[in-house]
């Protein structure tokens, strides 16, 4: 992943945290049919300055904070720069920025060049859905000062 700086306070304050859970096989959560997660900014091949703020969609579901254990529901993962996929029957992992306080945006900061952004959901446990419930990735140019 190239350089990424997320802007926030810890996860208790409301804040994005990198989360270290060890790879471990679990049950996935079921998501609800049609359900959809999007980025609603920026819009994919936007110029940005070097720190824009990423807004979160949802559509199908509702957002829960981590450890919260409610039908059809999730928190969102960003993605920065990530060509694969998290292992989909597995907590997500310092690779992705965990918003397991029910955020639905944040702020980063990125180096100027090309980067590409995408969300997935994740359960109580911070394990994809079953079927994944993810963004589309889009692709942001972020312009020199």
């Amino acid at each position: 992943m190239k350089s990424a700086i997320v802007i926030g306070a810890l996860a208790m304050l409301g804040g994005p945290v990198l989360a270290t859970a060890e790879a471990q096989e679990m049950s996935r959560t079921e998501s609800a049919q049609g359900a959809q997660a999007y980025i609603i900014s920026p819009q994919d091949g936007e110029v940005v300055g070097k720190t824009f703020k990423v807004k979160f969609g949802l559509s199908g579901m509702g957002v829960a904070p981590a450890g919260i254990d409610a039908k059809h529901t999730g928190h969102h993962h960003l993605l920065i720069d990530k060509q694969e996929m998290p292992e989909m029957g597995q907590p997500m992992g310092g690779d992705v920025i965990h918003f397991g306080g029910g955020q639905t945006e944040t702020t980063v900061t990125l180096e100027p060049g090309e980067h590409t952004l995408q969300l997935i959901l994740g359960d109580k446990n911070h394990v994809p859905h079953d079927p994944a419930v993810m963004s589309k990735k889009i692709t942001v140019t972020v312009k020199e000062d």
